[in-house]
């Protein structure tokens, strides 16, 4: 019976660490996968950012505070994308829009002059991705580490900066 019992606390625990780290919105998930065309039709996996500390962007050119914050972005990306973290080594932003019209995202993208990858499916709110992630309104962001495991949503401005300041490693 003892053994029993140590078996099945064995399962248990093993099932629950396999579990908080299968795909799931939660903090301490793994981030779902996404997997679509940047501007030049390649499409980018979300899993070839491994090792980094990655801000997944969702955001779209139609939304007026999506692009009030595109230049607090730039500035973060240029101030972290070669920094260590305790989290990942580098700073990467992997922008998801919610587009639909090519030429008005891709025109956006040059008029921040984002040196981040961008991608989308220019389906607007019936992107798969929108549904995967439950997007409840824009923007919205979630930040992993170098794992793919959730560490924060929704962080903006100096919350952000103050997330990846604690997160960063100092020389």
């Amino acid at each position: 019976m003892k053994c029993l019992l140590i078996a099945i606390t064995a399962f248990l625990l093993n099932s629950e660490i396999t579990f908080s780290q299968s795909p799931g919105l939660n903090i301490g998930d793994v981030a779902p996968a996404i997997l679509l065309p940047n501007p030049q039709g390649d499409t980018i996996a979300l899993l070839s950012f491994r090792g980094k500390l990655v801000l997944i962007d969702f955001w779209a050119s139609w939304c007026p505070p999506c692009l009030k914050e595109q230049p607090e972005l730039v500035e973060l990306y240029k101030k972290y994308k070669n920094s260590n973290f305790t989290a990942g080594k580098g700073f990467e932003i992997f922008g998801v829009s919610l587009d639909s019209q090519r030429k008005v995202w891709e025109s956006t993208i040059n008029r921040f002059d984002t040196k981040w990858t961008q991608v989308s499916d220019l389906k607007y709110w019936s992107s798969p991705v929108a549904n995967t992630y439950n997007i409840p309104e824009l923007p919205f962001n979630v930040l992993i580490d170098g794992k793919g495991v959730i560490l924060a949503k929704n962080l903006h401005g100096n919350q952000l900066k103050q997330f990846l300041d604690k997160l960063q490693v100092v020389n």
